[in-house]
């Protein structure tokens, strides 16, 4: 009796795989090599979605922090004297106001010195 070589379903999940693996060196033109590489590849880009987060939100931090120390304030008095004085703008906008809109910026520093101050 004839071996089964399962058909078009099976070429077809080999192809598939193997254009996901196109672009990587070496063996991994072969499709059991390929399918490792894809594997570990999507694990990454999954893991990784979730590190970007992390990344930026570092980012921004780093950046509001600087600005609020050049005006003789730590992030997290900053931080929480925006919390007591009611403003809810997150980190992504902060940082962006300190690199590119400094007047607004200082503005908020100086409600959140008040709100500490009182």
């Amino acid at each position: 009796m004839a071996r089964v070589t399962r058909g078009t379903k099976a070429r077809r999940r080999r192809n598939r795989v193997l254009k996901l693996a196109s672009g990587n060196v070496g063996g991994r033109k072969l499709y059991r090599q390929g399918r490792e590489t894809v594997e570990k590849g999507l694990t990454y880009a999954y893991r990784d979605r979730k590190v970007r987060k992390r990344d930026f939100r570092r980012l921004w931090i780093v950046r509001i922090n600087a600005a609020a120390r050049l005006q003789g304030m730590s992030y997290s008095n900053l931080m929480f004297g925006l919390k007591q004085a009611g403003v809810e703008i997150d980190r992504k906008v902060l940082a962006e106001m300190a690199v590119n809109e400094r007047d607004a910026f200082n503005e908020l520093i100086d409600l959140a010195k008040s709100k500490l101050a009182a």
